[in-house]
């Protein structure tokens, strides 16, 4: 009997979860107000994926990557149908701008999730920021230095949950190679993620590939942030590395990406 009982749980859970319908938003300007730019106003846009009919749901804001020279917004498949909104986001590219502009730029787009998911039905308080590679930076870039957020009077501290994929948190390559600094030449300055270290940080998970098939240095520069992390206090920074897998992990990174947002949803439950 229990274990009919079981059966039609699950089933009735899974029809529920699979009627849930959602909806796609598209091409959103993130800033208050269009600029004289041109490029700005192409760049800065975002996609908003989202339940209908729910409300205060949970965000993840994904950031590409692509060296911040290429690459464009995305809807990662892996986070789609799970009862959460995702929002896209395009920022502005090196060579054409210069570090902060795409720092900024992605601060702008988390500023926008605050003001406006509760819009769309969504909670402020459980917004979740993520990314690859140079979309992990800058994530881990807003949310670890304040002043980003602080321009658009969001405390940094609200965001739900850290949660950067194979980021550089030395300064990015490209910022380097914009002041003429090798890419094999390890520097931290204001705009690595390790010079902002702080007890006071969002839970923080950094993922990245296995450390002897990642790009450069990639594991330890993270191996480095969450040590310097815990130096300084923060009592939420963890570290997972992927055995076997490059710096192209971000597919069997996702469900952890998802596990730790349910994680943080648990504990502000409780």
């Amino acid at each position: 009997m229990k274990r009919i009982a079981l059966l039609l749980f699950l089933v009735s859970s899974f029809l529920c979860f699979s009627q849930e319908k959602y909806t796609t938003e598209s091409d959103i300007y993130y800033y208050e107000e269009k600029s004289i730019d041109a490029y700005q106003n192409e760049r800065c846009v975002l996609d908003i994926y989202y339940p209908e009919n729910k409300k205060d749901f949970a965000t993840i804001v994904w950031f590409h990557g692509g060296g911040i020279t290429g690459g464009k917004k995305e809807l990662p498949e892996a986070l789609k149908n799970k009862g959460y909104a995702i929002i896209g986001v395009n920022y502005r590219l090196s060579p054409k701008v210069k570090a902060p502009k795409f720092i900024e730029d992605s601060a702008a787009a988390v500023a926008w999730a605050f003001n406006n998911i509760s819009k769309y039905g969504g909670n402020p308080s459980t917004i979740f920021v993520s990314g690859h590679s140079a979309g992990g930076y800058l994530a881990a870039m807003i949310g670890l230095d304040k002043k980003y957020l602080k321009a658009h009077n969001i405390d940094a501290n609200k965001i739900a949950g850290l949660i950067p994929f194979s980021a550089q948190t030395i300064t990015h390559f490209t910022v380097r190679a914009e002041k003429g600094i090798p890419e094999k030449q390890p520097t931290i300055d204001e705009y690595a993620p390790l010079f902002h270290v702080r007890n006071d940080a969002p839970p923080t998970l950094l993922i990245t590939g296995d450390r002897e098939l990642e790009m450069l240095g990639r594991y330890e520069e993270n191996a480095y942030l969450m040590r310097m992390m815990k130096v300084v206090g923060h009592k939420d920074t963890r570290l997972l590395e992927l055995d076997g897998y490059n710096h192209g992990m971000a597919e069997p990174a996702f469900p952890l990406l998802l596990n730790e947002v349910r994680r943080i949803l648990d504990l502000k439950k409780a």
